[in-house]
């Protein structure tokens, strides 16, 4: 059985109306966005077969949330059990608690993000930053993190850290909209916006973050769950993530059902499909994988530390419980993700 909702995240407190093991079952509360990078939630959810996976006893609760805080928000009040979540916030998450909070499970979705410049701006090198006006999608989210990381590497830094570059803290739709009125020069930000500005917006990509990192893999979004839940709840957070792993595989086998299934699903949740380029752009820029890629994880952190976002360098080495994933991998004759320290 299962209930949707799509909600604010001051309402979260009302949609869950029961809490997990009362007398009417079990009951999995589930975080995400309505985005492509949350590929595997966003077609298993609406085709059931996580809900198969678990079992008619099992309540699977959804909430579609916008960013990363709120997802954490919810983690600490208690009112979530499951999401699919970016590499900061989890970070930020983790450390906030002292590591009691949450543990990340999984891996969803490596790469999709591209540092994207307007092609009339005259930005062809990372020199040519100097002095621009560049957004990101929140303050202290991934892409943020990513830009000030890569400013620093190239000499630069935010204004407001004595440097000549202006980054601005902006929703995904409205960098669209500040893009086209000529009033920011770029911006870092995940897919799909990064192709809806190449697409939309006549941009071109300056930075594919795919560049910066060995394989072009790094973490995008992670499947983190609460550590309470988790260790009342093993077998239900297993069986997730076998349905996990399984709509992973199909996504990767069929990947033009998959975006059949992720357009109708964007516009079930936001009003509006995406159009047909831009996903296949999007798409063809990200991978998902159950793999959280955890040495990525370990850069973010130390990035955030950097920017000034995180205090000092954060001891990770409990943020992973990944022998419930292992497990699964070995049932179906898959090797196992790497151990983490």
């Amino acid at each position: 059985m299962r209930i949707r909702k799509l909600l604010p995240a001051l309402l979260l407190v009302a949609a869950c109306d029961r809490a997990p093991g009362d007398d009417a079952g079990p009951l999995l509360r589930v975080g995400y966005f309505p985005n492509i990078t949350h590929a595997q939630a966003m077609v298993g959810i609406p085709r059931g077969d996580f809900q198969r996976a678990l079992g008619s006893r099992v309540t699977v609760q959804t909430t579609v949330f916008n960013a990363g805080p709120s997802v954490i928000e919810a983690i600490f009040a208690g009112h979530l059990d499951l999401a699919y979540i970016g590499p900061n916030p989890a970070i930020n998450g983790y450390v906030q608690s002292h590591g009691s909070a949450l543990r990340i499970v999984a891996g969803a979705t490596s790469a999709g993000a591209a540092l994207v410049v307007r092609s009339d701006a005259g930005i062809t090198s990372p020199a040519d930053l100097d002095g621009r006006r560049l957004a990101t999608p929140q303050l202290g989210n991934t892409q943020d993190v990513a830009l000030r990381a890569f400013l620093a590497a190239h000499g630069m830094a935010p204004r407001e850290n004595g440097g000549s570059v202006d980054v601005i803290p902006t929703p995904n739709p409205q960098i669209l909209d500040l893009v086209r009125m000529g009033r920011i020069d770029g911006a870092w930000v995940p897919e799909p916006w990064a192709s809806r500005l190449v697409v939309e917006a006549g941009c071109r990509v300056l930075i594919d973050e795919r560049d910066l990192w060995p394989q072009g893999d790094f973490v995008t979004t992670q499947v983190i769950v609460q550590r309470a839940y988790l260790d009342a709840h093993p077998d239900i957070v297993k069986a997730w993530l076998g349905a996990h792993v399984d709509v992973t595989r199909w996504l990767l086998a069929h990947p033009d059902e998959a975006l059949a299934v992720l357009n109708t699903e964007i516009e079930a949740l936001t009003g509006k499909q995406l159009a047909p380029d831009v996903l296949a752009m999007a798409w063809s820029n990200m991978r998902p994988t159950w793999d959280p890629v955890a040495p990525s994880l370990t850069a973010c952190a130390h990035a955030a530390h950097a920017a000034g976002f995180l205090a000092q360098t954060p001891d990770l080495s409990g943020i992973y419980a990944l022998d419930l994933l292992n497990d699964v991998l070995r049932e179906r004759g898959l090797p196992p993700v790497p151990a983490v320290e």
